[in-house]
């Protein structure tokens, strides 16, 4: 796909069409290249990462045995495969992106709203798993130079003059996938979760043998606070909150897939699948490690590090620099990228706005957010809780209000039926707040009560919003009207003439 500030296609489109509001990128997908092995990759890329190693293995945290894990985690990613379906479902069926998506609800330019949310959480997490992914480099490099690490330790603005060195790198590597934008990333993706998969399998059977094929999967550190059950549900929510940004721009990817079939498939087994035979993996490592250090090494980077030989050293960092590149390409990367491009069509594209992105993840100094406890726990946590709050609010309005029938040649105009009041939907934008405040209180709040919900924090959100919604605009005369014109049209002539 070719990029540029132009719109060649909006000529061609009806005339209606606003270029104020679309450019190569926003447009419907054209290119239906993402069969089901580039999204099942994807999913391998995504979760084949240093916080997916570690996630399964931390929710023996919550004082649950290894039965009670697994079990969590089998309920957990089945509940995120039926969920994820239905945005990937309706990018394919519209060829959208998630920001324009979030048009059908918010308005042509309330869409900026759930857009730069997202994004602005995107770019945070951006800058820190790109620092995560340097201290892999750091790893690396010790591995063949260890007398590297008493050099360059002068600091600058919190961070090593070496540390730098590595983030610089990490940083610049993740911008080479934006040559060719979303086609450059895809080809990335199909070698980079297998790639990673096949590395983990032989880590896991290094591991095994030195801890002499004895394990034990007793990994709880300390009894449940709140009950067995509370732990259960609570592991199986936490599995849901962690594929919850993607639970929002799946359609980022699922619009370049040419089935609904090919959609459902890669899902199946990128997400139950792969994501339980990697927690496996990820879960009999750590065991391992217990038996060969006389400690529990939940950091794979740390681990590897431990490792007392140079090739597995460095195969190991590469595997886990490659496998961070790809969880930020596809959970941090893509979904800023577009949402920077919807809030100003005409100056920036998909490639500009990752540019854009990766500049302020540099700026914000993300090792300075991550060793922030207020940042983490408290304003990245109240961030992440209103996506809930979102996903409810945009299935509601697609699936239920309008029942998949949307003219999305009208997402493209200054007055269509998207357009509401000067481009906003007033009660979208209400239900959001109404439902945003209890699920962030819940989130954050340091009180019993608050910290007894908050792993369900996302729930609560996404049914508030889902709920909120539904009752302020099952009538709304804009969501009728758009209903009725739809269901009078080829919907997909329609989407095909924009399109073009």
């Amino acid at each position: 796909m070719e990029h540029s500030t132009a719109t060649p296609q909006s000529e061609n489109a009806p005339a209606e069409i606003d270029p104020h509001l679309i450019n190569d990128d926003l447009a419907p997908a054209k290119s239906r290249e993402w069969g089901f092995f580039s999204l099942f990759a994807m999913w391998m890329s995504d979760i084949h990462s240093i916080g997916g190693y570690t996630f399964a293995a931390g929710l023996f945290a919550l004082g649950i045995g290894a039965a009670y894990v697994f079990t969590s985690l089998t309920v957990g990613i089945i509940v995120v495969f039926f969920l994820m379906n239905l945005v990937g479902f309706a990018g394919q069926k519209t060829g959208l992106c998630y920001p324009v998506l979030a048009r059908i609800t918010f308005g042509t330019v309330g869409s900026n709203l759930p857009a730069l949310l997202r994004g602005f959480v995107a770019i945070c997490w951006y800058g820190i798993q790109t620092w995560l992914a340097s201290k892999a480099v750091i790893v690396l490099v010790a591995g063949i130079w260890p007398s590297i690490l008493e050099m360059g330790q002068t600091r600058f603005l919190g961070e090593s003059l070496l540390g730098w060195a590595a983030f610089l790198l990490m940083w610049s590597l993740q911008l080479l996938l934006l040559r060719n934008g979303m086609d450059t990333i895809r080809k990335f993706q199909d070698w980079a979760g297998p790639a990673v998969w096949v590395v983990m399998f032989i880590l896991t059977i290094y591991i095994l043998k030195l801890a002499n094929w004895h394990i034990s999967l007793d990994l709880a550190t300390e009894p449940a606070e709140w009950g067995t059950l509370h732990a259960v549900l609570a592991a199986i929510s936490l599995t849901v909150a962690y594929f919850s940004t993607l639970l929002l721009n799946f359609c980022d990817f699922s619009r370049f897939s040419p089935t609904r079939k090919a959609v459902w498939m890669a899902n199946l087994w990128g997400l139950p699948v792969n994501f339980i035979a990697f927690s496996v993996v990820s879960v009999l490592v750590t065991a391992g490690s217990l038996q060969i250090y006389g400690e529990y090494v939940f950091d794979p980077i740390e681990l590897v590090a431990r490792i007392d030989h140079p090739v597995a050293i460095i195969l190991g960092a590469v595997t886990f620099t490659v496998a961070t590149l790809g969880i930020n390409v596809v959970a941090n990367f893509v979904s800023p990228a577009y949402d920077l491009a919807n809030a100003w069509p005409s100056k920036i594209t998909f490639v500009r706005g990752g540019f854009i992105s990766a500049c302020i993840a540099l700026l914000i100094t993300p090792w300075n957010l991550f060793n922030n406890p207020v940042i983490i726990n408290v304003f990245l946590a109240a961030l992440g809780a209103v996506l809930g709050p979102l996903f409810g609010i945009i299935i509601a309005d697609y699936y239920i209000l309008r029942r998949e029938k949307v003219q999305v040649s009208e997402l493209f105009k200054a007055r269509g039926l998207h357009s509401f009041q000067n481009g906003w939907n007033l009660r979208a934008v209400w239900a959001f707040l109404i439902s945003s405040i209890p699920s962030i209180v819940v989130a954050v709040a340091p009180y019993d009560v608050c910290r007894f919900l908050s792993p369900f924090s996302w729930f609560i959100g996404a049914a508030l919003g889902f709920g909120v919604h539904l009752l302020m605009s099952r009538h709304d005369p804009h969501v009728i009207r758009a209903v009725e014109r739809a269901e009078a049209i080829d919907l997909d002539a329609d989407r095909d003439s924009v399109a073009r």
